[in-house]
């Protein structure tokens, strides 16, 4: 709301995590999951709204898998065929065996496309209502929540995470389920065709144990050290480019290049040494399952010599062997992955499991045409119990008065603002808008009867017209007009080539911080509002146009209850009741000439302002 509230949350609100290091973005370490079965069976929920595509999926997989092991034992009869007694192919078999091996592996192929693209499908809808949940959910989250965070972390949480998800269940879910049944049926089939070749092939699966386990110990540490690392390299570019105007203005350019060429150095070194070890497993596997299946050959052409194999039951047995190392080596980086994806939608569910904004009393009513009656009954408050911000404030605002908060920064005045719109809710006390405590309306009627013009503007991507039009969606290309006119921002709309269809980058980054808040105040004017709420709504406004606003913010605000924010006193003289606010209580309180004569704080404050615009001008 205004640099007010952010100083007072920052001295209060404890970090995320210990030492305030938050996650940013892209780039940041994966995570195990704290509660993995839990969150597994919370995801479940969402992947269970694919339960009869999951099933054909799973029934496919089961088929897929069935021919994927069929096929070394077609290929050793194949081999047989050709070697029968006698030294007489079996022609008849053999063309049989090449059928059936031609149809087993076209139907392979189409199986195996067909469950990539329905898991795609599949993952794609799972982690859209993910997300339509997440970013609803942030919608319905208090002020306070957005407070204590970064939005690196929110967005990381809406992207990298979910991307984690996605990547779970489309490809490591169908690998798990396929990877177990050829494993166990693969084995089957090994002790099915020769139990001692069963037993040569099993030498190597300690070995491929304990040099996965340990390979894949060190390179978990580099690669997470290499995610780290990859996260301070984006944070920096994005904090680099996001103040590139101050950089340039320090001259810090070189400093920046240096800085990224460290954190880029750092990067290259860690990122080296995890792909030059994770680079040693696949070969080192290899020359393990070489010897595996040189053991199984030797072994097998000792029976084959004694006549107590073929050489096609050989043939068949290497290719099971393969399918069966092949699996257990790609299970572990499966597992990997699952964790990460599982440790992702964890993160995801812990926003989910955020407190809301309180809800609605059971009996709470409409705010409809408000008359603006404001009273303030012995109000405190504060973002911490055992620290309060307000303590017993009391005052009352007649119906389309305007009330003036001035004071320090930190003193409380935007806390005010916030507790009026609930934003936050009082510690004690209550505050009644028409004789009514605001508890006892609907949160969104008595946002809606609100107009806020925020010291800090936001606009959003879009037109000058859409931004203008996010006050009143329904209203006329006429009244947008209008609105601006009344705000004197059609002065420079007007000098802009596609005037009210000008496209506007993030947060109007193309316009001045002048124009931003001419925008902002004809937004708030289009909306018509039965209360309006101006915090330091002109201070970012040349004098010259600070006249015409305030001529503008006259005109809305005649017969509106009105409250205004300012630090620059002169903009407030005409105010019906001007409150100095210090340490979260209201020192003084009466207009302009009344505290003036009373010769208090007020006093001291306007005359001190006064003197530096005269020493200014001087100077």
């Amino acid at each position: 709301m205004s640099q007010e509230r952010n100083e007072n949350r920052g001295q209060q609100a404890p970090p995320l995590r210990p030492g305030g290091n938050f996650r940013r973005g892209r780039g940041a370490p994966v995570v195990k999951p704290k509660n993995f079965k839990g969150t597994l069976k919370r995801l479940w929920f969402y992947i269970g709204k694919e339960r009869k595509l999951l099933s054909t999926v799973f029934l496919f997989i089961i088929i897929d898998s069935a021919l994927t092991l069929s096929a070394p034992y077609l290929l050793g009869k194949s081999i047989d065929a050709m070697s029968a007694k006698g030294g007489k192919v079996d022609f008849g078999l053999l063309e049989i065996m090449i059928l059936v091996l031609l149809v087993t592996y076209i139907a392979d192929g189409v199986l195996t496309f067909l469950q990539s693209w329905l898991m795609a499908g599949v993952s794609q809808r799972i982690v859209k209502g993910l997300r339509r949940s997440l970013f609803e959910k942030l919608q319905k989250l208090p002020v306070a929540f957005f407070d204590n965070r970064t939005h690196g972390e929110l967005m990381s949480r809406l992207s990298n995470d979910i991307d984690n998800v996605s990547n779970t269940i489309s490809q490591s879910t169908t690998q798990l389920m396929s990877g177990s049944i050829v494993i166990l049926g693969s084995f089957i089939m090994m002790l099915v065709l020769s139990p001692i070749l069963t037993i040569a092939s099993l030498i190597t699966v300690p070995l491929v144990y304990l040099l996965t386990r340990s390979i894949a110990k060190r390179t978990s540490i580099l690669f997470k050290n290499q995610q780290a690392q990859l996260g301070k390299l984006n944070g920096h570019i994005e904090e680099t480019i996001s103040g590139i105007q101050v950089v340039k203005a320090f001259n810090h350019e070189e400093k920046a290049i240096e800085e990224f060429e460290e954190v880029n150095t750092a990067l290259r070194k860690v990122g080296l040494k995890a792909q030059i070890f994770s680079g040693f497993l696949m070969p080192i596997m290899n020359v393990i399952n070489n010897i595996g299946f040189a053991a199984v050959a030797i072994v097998g052409g000792i029976l084959a010599v004694k006549s107590m194999i073929t050489v096609g039951v050989i043939a068949s047995f290497l290719s099971y062997s393969r399918q069966f190392v092949r699996p257990l080596n790609d299970l572990a980086n499966i597992f990997n992955v699952l964790q990460s994806g599982v440790a992702g939608a964890e993160r995801v569910f812990e926003i989910l499991d955020e407190q809301e904004e309180p809800e609605d009393l059971p009996n709470a009513v409409e705010l409809k045409n408000p008359k603006g009656h404001v009273v303030f009954k012995d109000v405190s408050f504060g973002y911490r119990p055992d620290v309060p911000i307000l303590k017993n404030i009391n005052f009352e605002s007649q119906v389309g008065t305007s009330t003036a908060l001035v004071g320090p920064t930190g003193a409380g005045k935007t806390t005010v603002i916030n507790l009026l719109t609930r934003f936050y809710d009082v510690t004690s006390g209550s505050i009644y808008i028409d004789g009514r405590d605001i508890r006892e309306y609907t949160r969104d009627s008595l946002r809606r009867c609100f107009g806020i013009v925020l010291q800090d503007t936001y606009l959003f991507s879009g037109t000058i017209k859409e931004n203008i039009m996010y006050g009143n969606p329904d209203a006329t290309d006429e009244e947008v007009e209008r609105a601006a006119a009344m705000a004197n921002a059609d002065l420079f709309i007007n000098r802009l080539p596609l005037k009210y269809d000008t496209m506007l980058s993030e947060n109007g980054g193309n316009l001045s911080q002048g124009q931003r808040q001419l925008l902002a105040i004809a937004r708030v004017i289009l909306s018509k509002p039965s209360l309006l709420i101006l915090d330091e709504a002109t201070s970012s406004i040349d004098t010259r146009t600070e006249l015409h606003i305030q001529e503008a913010l006259l005109n809305i605000m005649q017969g509106r209850t009105s409250f205004i924010i300012a630090h620059r006193l002169n903009t407030i003289r005409d105010a019906d009741t001007i409150m100095v606010v210090d340490h979260g209580e209201i020192m003084e309180k009466g207009n302009h000439d009344q505290l003036m004569e009373k010769q208090g704080r007020y006093y001291s404050m306007f005359f001190n302002q006064f003197k530096n615009m005269e020493n200014a001008i001087e100077s």
